[in-house]
């Protein structure tokens, strides 16, 4: 702990810290709370999106084993006949947090034969393309949350700094100044009492 003048000027001078931190405080447990809300419910809705994912997933597996033609959808490179070009986002901002916001995405589709791929190509690219999207949006949403929770950790820091460290401190700050100038006052009293009492004393004698 810095070591303190004991003068009025630094008991007004904590006293003013003092109220700032108290002002400031539930400013900070205030956004504390909203960001723990905000991290909570995006992870809600990243869960219910990839629970989305999986189900398209699973239906997708199955109806391609059901015409046993995997490949189908498939270039021959290996890789989707349907590839995300660019994502979409805009700049969105929750408790003074800038995050990216999902918007959409643009798909580049490679061209392919009609009487070569089986008749329901265009169903499971529409499947496959609600999947691609699924998986683009949970990715934001994750980037919204690290953003988030690292803005948490900083707020709790100081939630903290203020709550164990600078209000104590500043409190127990003004308590010895104000037990030093009251003993100053006391002690200026008691000085001015004996002053008099040996004036009256000299005068009387």
């Amino acid at each position: 702990m810095a070591k303190i003048k004991l003068t009025k000027n630094e008991l007004k001078k904590q006293k003013d810290a003092l109220k700032m931190f108290r002002r400031y405080l539930p400013t900070l447990q205030l956004k504390k709370q909203q960001l723990q809300a905000e991290i909570r419910g995006i992870e809600a809705r990243a869960r219910a999106l990839a629970e989305e994912r999986d189900r398209l997933d699973a239906e997708f597996v199955a109806w391609i084993a059901v015409f046993g033609e995997t490949s189908a959808v498939r270039s021959a490179d290996g890789g989707w006949l349907l590839k995300v070009r660019s994502v979409r986002t805009r700049s969105g901002n929750i408790a003074g947090v800038e995050i990216p916001v999902f918007e959409g995405a643009d798909f580049a589709l490679e061209d392919y034969d009609l009487f070569v791929r089986p008749l329901w190509i265009d169903k499971a690219l529409e499947r496959l393309r609600a999947m691609l999207l699924l998986d683009l949006e949970i990715k934001v949403l994750d980037e919204q949350v690290a953003r988030l929770a690292r803005e948490l950790r900083i707020t709790t820091q100081r939630v903290n700094l203020f709550e164990k460290v600078k209000i104590p401190e500043t409190a127990e700050n003004i308590r010895k100044i104000r037990i030093y100038l009251g003993d100053q006052q006391t002690a200026q009293v008691v000085r001015g009492k004996i002053a008099k009492r040996k004036v009256v004393e000299r005068e009387s004698a």
